[in-house]
């Protein structure tokens, strides 16, 4: 795990490229403390910054070349099926100078070119430069589990790094807010767009490469989710999915260094650990009196007490969350309000103390359709059976373009398409609220529907479960889940692994039938049942909660109210929000008369950032 750093430009000469890139390379210290590196020649600079995981010798330096340094490669990710990969490539006549995964990559593009990515099961975003052809070529794992970022200056020079901060110091690049984020970010919690909340800095998208040659970038996709469902019986997937978990997990586990697990109180955690067996899991959660549920770290001891695990825990007090959530915000590139990220910064900082490396449940609910949004309600399965169709459609036009009224949500829910009503599992501002509190020069950006549009289109002819899981797959997936764990792990030098979220696990996934992951039982009911060979019953059905953050409570306080009320009230809040709005949805807030704590938390984090990039840091 670790983070690079580069450019292409035929502007600076070799010792100025060597000083900025250093610059760059130390804005990202954090995600390799281990050992740096780079190299410069008069078209390209690649820096690295380590974090040492497997082969902890010299050997795993980086940049990495091949045996004639015709090819130089920065790397970041694990390559999981390394092994067997090493053993093939040695057949076809490759010598290997480490036992480091990021070899396989160079001998394999040697042998495969670009569809070298076709053979790697992992998580990995990279820059190899090909010196021969002056060509860069940047990928991105199949998820997006490690971040990619690009930029192409207004002088042709040509920006990629793990994280947008590194793009900072280069003399080319101009720091410039992306008003048209803010519309859809509003909604979504996250950033939702290809272009990031800095002008002119692109995230490259999951399962995508691009060519980077004669000044110009070449983008092109290499992979897809297939969902064609296969017929068979429940146990026999229950079958499938448990084997392939598990072969996951032990991929996952490989590591020169001590490796650890994340523990909740849900079941994919749990499952996790159950399959991996660490010596050490780690828990936090918050005390609060009114609401006791707001503290998993109970569930996470007990089962760690039955496995005969060691489980670590901290209880987070709200006054080091708001003390902390600014430099959370710097490290996260761009704003993002899931209040899940504060306490995961903490559980992060807790792990690192002990273990380099841990494992963590994310994407289960993604593959698995684990969200109670993907479920029918009683109320909704009733009203589908009573009314036809083509009136719920009828019904469903009509009430659509209206504005908020009680009982809309459910007839949308109950009548239309999934596009007219799921935008994915968040959903903050509704538009029209959005452009209302944004100010005039910021509300020209894509709306919620016309983003998840672009999603629904590609899969028009699937069941309705199906088009919301790969709405999740490809927005709320990368832009939140995965972004914070990259972020709030790496920001403490530590490496976070993510199983389900694995090509063969996907596989498995997308053949199963909609009615064995989601029915009158429960959601992602397959995954429970191949979790309960390994569980306690009650945590293999236990119903999911998420990560809860007693914001609601914290902005009822004055204490902290205040704290909001200032970034609400300053001169650079007039620059994107109308501050006699957003003032009221905090006042009415404290005054208990509605419940606009997420609404709240999302401004407020977007000023948060705002002011740290560009008032801070001006």
């Amino acid at each position: 795990m670790c983070g690079f750093a580069g450019f292409s430009d035929c502007l600076a000469t070799v010792e100025e490229k060597k000083t900025i890139l250093t610059q760059m390379t130390d804005r990202i210290a954090h995600r390799g403390p281990d050992m740096s590196g780079a190299f410069c020649d008069d078209f390209a600079a690649l820096g690295f910054r380590r974090l040492s995981i497997i082969d902890l010798s010299q050997d795993g330096a980086q940049p990495m070349w091949n045996e004639d340094r015709t090819l130089c490669l920065v790397f970041n990710g694990e390559i999981y099926n390394f092994e067997a990969l090493r053993e093939q490539l040695t057949a076809l006549g490759h010598t290997f100078a480490s036992k480091t995964d990021t070899e396989v990559i160079l001998h394999g593009y040697e042998s495969w070119g670009c569809d070298v990515l076709l053979h790697l099961r992992g998580m990995f975003s990279f820059v190899l430069y090909d010196l021969p052809r002056r060509r860069l070529f940047g990928a991105r794992d199949i998820f997006g589990i490690k971040p990619h970022y690009y930029c192409k200056c207004s002088d042709g020079t040509f920006l990629f790094g793990s994280e947008i901060k590194a793009f900072l110091p280069h003399p080319s690049f101009c720091k410039e807010v992306n008003r048209d984020a803010l519309r859809p970010y509003l909604t979504f919690q996250y950033s939702s767009l290809a272009e990031t909340f800095f002008r002119g800095v692109y995230k490259l998208q999951p399962a995508h490469y691009y060519l980077y040659e004669n000044g110009e970038i070449t983008i092109r996709p290499y992979w897809s989710v297939d969902f064609e469902k296969e017929q068979g019986d429940f146990e026999s997937f229950v079958d499938t999915v448990d084997k392939t978990v598990l072969q996951s997990v032990a991929l996952h586990r490989i590591s020169d260094v001590k490796v650890g697990s994340f523990l909740s109180g849900g079941v994919d955690s749990s499952y996790i650990t159950a399959a991996l067996m660490p010596s050490q899991t780690f828990s936090v959660g918050f005390l609060h009196q009114q609401d006791p549920t707001f503290n998993e770290s109970g569930y996470a001891k007990e089962l760690s007490d039955r496995l005969g695990i060691e489980n670590i825990s901290k209880i987070i007090d709200p006054d080091e969350c708001f003390a902390a959530f600014p430099e959370i915000q710097y490290h996260m590139d761009e704003p993002q309000s899931n209040p899940s990220s504060v306490p995961l910064w903490f559980l992060a900082k807790l792990a690192r103390e002990n273990v380099t490396v841990v494992l963590s449940g994310e994407g289960a609910d993604e593959l698995f359709a684990g969200y109670d949004w993907y479920a029918d309600t009683r109320q909704v399965a009733k009203f589908k059976k009573i009314v036809p169709k083509f009136l719920r459609r009828v019904l469903a036009a009509a009430v659509c373009p209206l504005p908020p009224f009680k009982g809309r949500s459910f007839l949308l829910r109950a009548s239309g398409k999934a596009e007219n009503y799921f935008f994915g599992e968040a959903f903050v501002f509704p538009d029209r609220q959005a452009k209302a509190i944004l100010a005039p020069d910021c509300r020209g950006g894509k709306s919620a529907r016309a983003v998840a549009h672009a999603c629904y289109a590609k899969v028009r002819d699937k069941d309705e479960l199906t088009q919301k899981q790969y709405l999740d797959m490809n927005l709320w997936l990368p832009g939140d889940i995965l972004l914070k764990a990259d972020k709030m792990s790496m920001a403490h030098s530590l490496e976070l692994r993510v199983p389900f979220l694995d090509k063969v696990v996907m596989e498995t996934a997308e053949r199963i039938p909609a009615k064995y992951k989601v029915n009158e039982i429960d959601t992602k009911y397959v995954l429970r049942a191949a979790a309960g060979r390994h569980l306690p019953a009650e945590w293999a059905t236990r119903k999911k909660r998420g990560f809860p953050v007693p914001i609601r409570y914290w902005l009822q306080q004055e204490k902290y109210a205040s704290v909001v009320r200032g970034y609400f009230e300053s001169d650079y809040a007039a620059l994107f929000f109308d501050r006699k709005k957003i003032l009221a949805l905090l006042d009415e807030h404290v005054a208990k008369k509605a419940n606009n704590a997420r609404k709240i938390w999302t401004v407020y984090t977007f000023l948060v950032w705002y002011k740290r990039f560009f008032i801070d840091e001006a």
